[in-house]
This record gives C-alpha cells, sequence and structure tokens, in this order.
C-alpha cells in the first residue's frame, strides 16, 4: 500500500502567475512574500505584487533570504509576518525562499502557503520536504511535515528565463538527482515510478540547451515540468545517500545544493548500482541504452558523466574548498549524513564507513 501525496492546486504555463491571482486571494488577505534580492531587482517580485493588487491582496515583503536559510533567517522572517499580522505565506524563488515559506508557515500555525519556483530544480513547490541550517551547530536539518505541502503551487516557465548559467545547472542536477533517487529508493512506487523516469528524460533532452540558453523557453517549460515530476517523485519516495551525504557539505562549505548533489552523484549512484542493477539499467534504456543490464546501467553512468561536463560541473578542489579543512570536517558529515535518514532509503545498506570512503573518492582524480 502507498500513498500520494500532492500539493492542492497547481497552476503551469506561461504567465501562470498572474494567472494565479483569484486562488491565491481565496487563501488569504495579507500575504508574507518571501524572495531574495535578486529575485526582487529582475522585477519578478513586482510580477506577484501586480497581481495581488489586482486580486485586492495585501503584502508585506522580506527579501533577507540569503543563500540557503537558517534558523536565524526564519526568526527574521516569523517576526514580520507576525508584526504585519500576515495570514499566508507566499515562497518565490528558488528552494531557499520555498524552504524558508514552509518555515515561517509551521511556526505561525500552518498559515497556508503558496510556492511560486523561478528556478527548475529544488521541486520544492510539491513536496513535504523542507532545510534549515542550525547557525550554532553549522547543522542542515531535513523536516519532514506533511503540513507544508503548499495549498497553490505556481510554474511559470518565464520566471527561470533569467537565471545564470550556474544556476541553471545547480538546479538543473537537483531534479535529476531527486528523480534518480527517487526511482532507486526502497520506497519507489509505481506512481513514482512513471514520474521520476519521465523527470530524467526532460532533464538529459532539456537541461543542456536551457544551460546553453537560457531565452530557450521550450527548454525551460521542460526543465520546470521535470523540476516539479522529480519533486512529486520524493515527495512520495524520499531521497537517499546523495543528499544525504549532500547537505553536510552545504552546510559547512556553502556549496549550492544542486552543486554539491552533482559533485556526489556518480560515486553515491555507483556505491548503489549492485543494489539494484535493473533499476540502472532501466534508466539507461529510457535514455536510449540497449544491451544487457549491466551495459544499459553503464551507458547511464556515461550519459551522466557527459551532462556533468556539458553543464561545468565542479570539482570540489576547482570549487575552491580546502582538501585539509574537507578531511578535518568528514566525520561529522558522515555522522549528519547518517542521522538525516536519508541514506537509510537507498536500496542497499549504507554505514559510516561507506560514508567516508565515498568522501575520499570525491578528491581521487
Amino acid at each position: 500500500m502507498y500513498q500520494i501525496l500532492m500539493p492542492g492546486r497547481t497552476m503551469v504555463g506561461e504567465n501562470a502567475i498572474s494567472m494565479a491571482k483569484e486562488q491565491i486571494s481565496q487563501l488569504g488577505s495579507h500575504a508574507l512574500i518571501l524572495s531574495g534580492k535578486i529575485v526582487e531587482k529582475s522585477g519578478i517580485v513586482k510580477k506577484l505584487t501586480d497581481s495581488l493588487d489586482e486580486a485586492g491582496v495585501s503584502y508585506t515583503v522580506f527579501t533577507d533570504i540569503k543563500g540557503e536559510p537558517d534558523d536565524l533567517m526564519v526568526a527574521a522572517a516569523k517576526k514580520v509576518y507576525d508584526t504585519e499580522g500576515c495570514d499566508m505565506v507566499i515562497g518565490i524563488g528558488g528552494g531557499s525562499p520555498q524552504d524558508s515559506a514552509k518555515a515561517v508557515s509551521a511556526a505561525s500555525g500552518y498559515a497556508p502557503i503558496v510556492l511560486i519556483p523561478t528556478t527548475a530544480g529544488s521541486g520544492s513547490e510539491a513536496t513535504k520536504f523542507y532545510c534549515v541550517t542550525e547557525s550554532a551547530t553549522d547543522t542542515k536539518k531535513l523536516i519532514t511535515d506533511e503540513k507544508v505541502i503548499p495549498r497553490l503551487a505556481v510554474i511559470d516557465p518565464t520566471l527561470s528565463v533569467t537565471a545564470p548559467k550556474s544556476i541553471t545547472a545547480a538546479t538543473g542536477m537537483d531534479a535529476l538527482t531527486h528523480a534518480v533517487e527517487a526511482y532507486t529508493s526502497k520506497k519507489a512506487t509505481p506512481y513514482t515510478d512513471i514520474f521520476a523516469i519521465s523527470a530524467i528524460k526532460r532533464v538529459f533532452a532539456y537541461l543542456p540547451a536551457a544551460y546553453e540558453n537560457g531565452a530557450d523557453l521550450e527548454a525551460r517549460t521542460q526543465m520546470a515540468l521535470a523540476a516539479y515530476e522529480a519533486g512529486v517523485c520524493i515527495n512520495n519516495a524520499s531521497v537517499t545517500l546523495v543528499h544525504g551525504m549532500s547537505r553536510p557539505i552545504g552546510a559547512l562549505f556553502h556549496v549550492p545544493h544542486g552543486i554539491s548533489n552533482a559533485m556526489l552523484i556518480s560515486k553515491c549512484l555507483a556505491f548503489a548500482e549492485d543494489g539494484c542493477i535493473s533499476r540502472f539499467a532501466a534508466i539507461g534504456r529510457a535514455l536510449g541504452a540497449e544491451g544487457t543490464d549491466q551495459e544499459c546501467a553503464d551507458a547511464f553512468f556515461v550519459s551522466l558523466e557527459d551532462l556533468c561536463k556539458t553543464i561545468e560541473i565542479p570539482t570540489l578542489e576547482a570549487y575552491g574548498i580546502n582538501r585539509e579543512a574537507f578531511f578535518e570536517k568528514m566525520d561529522k558529515m558522515a555522522d549528519d549524513a547518517l542521522a538525516s535518514g536519508s541514506p537509510g532509503n537507498t536500496i542497499k545498506e549504507v554505514t559510516k564507513e561507506d560514508i567516508l570512503h565515498i568522501y575520499k573518492k570525491l578528491w581521487e582524480a
């Protein structure tokens, strides 16, 4: 037996942000809009506020979400929510504003949530998950709470056309990681399998195009759909080893989540391969491979490496992380990865020693 959890309503298409005003107005009268300064400067927040003005919904804008959210950012946003008398939360931007919106909602008696992604990757608009870093310990905490699944998700691919190449690469790899991990998770279901394979095919077909030409609206649309599909996948089948190991790198070395996923994905999936060779083979066949299970699985890993090269995913060293500092933190990172629970969803058993071995392999030529 399995269940299917999704947002209450999802609106998809060009200019969906304008078309959603009626649905937003039904959720509350004063919205706290959480975003970042770059999204605000791009004019995207104004598109939202113009739409709210037309609907007669008042709002307060909070744009102090700087990088991945920590408890101090969330506390500051919550204070504004209370001071301004807000009754719903809108997260507009990448995964960080959306996660922040969930955190503020949870701290406010589960105020209604509207999520509007401006990047194609986190899938937060479809999930019960959010991450907040504890500033005192530099520990990135994964929180699971079905009550923060948004009442409304608005997917407007035109909002992502201004995303720079680095963001396009990072978020696109996050979507791919979600889809592959969900497909190879212990919690995979026939329902999530359909969404996962669809998302994987879209990412391989359209991420290079979106990376090369951000104005390619077809590529942006397909990536937005892939991110949402992959979000539905992890909402119902969860993530596995890659995410478990990625979060500590992000928390301690401030690597964007999608990039740290991409740095890890090949080695983590290679570790899991013998636990479900048929699943990796099925992914390879979905991408056009033919032959035995091993041959098709191998073809998938070759395609994965080629994709990472095409979109210029850096190594830890190239990103500027100090090897000595990394090794000093590695024991804590392994403990934090296991404590998150995500590695436990991997199709084969994962020990702390396995995680340490994979971290070390990231530094091999």
